[in-house]
C-alpha cells in the first residue's frame, strides 16, 4: 500500500510538472518554471522509491501511461483541447495496456 501511494504521487507530480510546462511559456514565467523543475525532480525521486519493489519496465509503463491519460484530461479541462477519434482510440489502448499490466502481470522486482 505504501508503494502504491508513493507511486501515485510520482505520477501526480509528473502531471503537475508537465501541465506547468505550458504555463511556463518556454520557461519565461518564473513560478510555473519552478513548478516544472520541482515537480519533475519530485516525480523521479518518488518513482525511484517505487522501483525498490516494482520492476522498472512495469513501473515506467504505468507511470508514463497514467501520466499521459491524466495530462490529456488536464489539457481538455484547462485549455479545452479537442479529442478526435485518433486520440480517444490511442488513450483507450494505453488504458487497456495499463489494465493488462495490473491484472495479469506477475513480475516482481529483483
Amino acid at each position: 500500500m505504501k508503494t502504491a501511494l508513493i507511486f501515485f504521487f510520482a505520477v501526480l507530480s509528473e502531471v503537475i510538472a508537465t501541465t506547468s510546462l505550458k504555463f511556463s511559456e518556454g520557461f519565461t514565467k518564473l513560478v510555473p518554471s519552478l513548478i516544472v523543475v520541482v515537480g519533475y525532480g519530485l516525480s523521479f525521486y518518488l518513482l525511484s522509491l517505487s522501483l525498490k519493489v516494482m520492476p522498472v519496465g512495469i513501473a515506467y509503463a504505468l507511470w508514463s501511461g497514467i501520466g499521459i491519460i491524466l495530462t490529456v484530461i488536464a489539457g481538455r479541462m484547462i485549455w479545452q483541447e479537442t479529442l478526435d477519434w485518433a486520440r480517444v482510440i490511442g488513450i483507450g489502448l494505453i488504458l487497456i495496456g495499463i489494465l493488462v499490466i495490473n491484472l495479469f502481470s506477475k513480475a516482481t522486482a529483483h
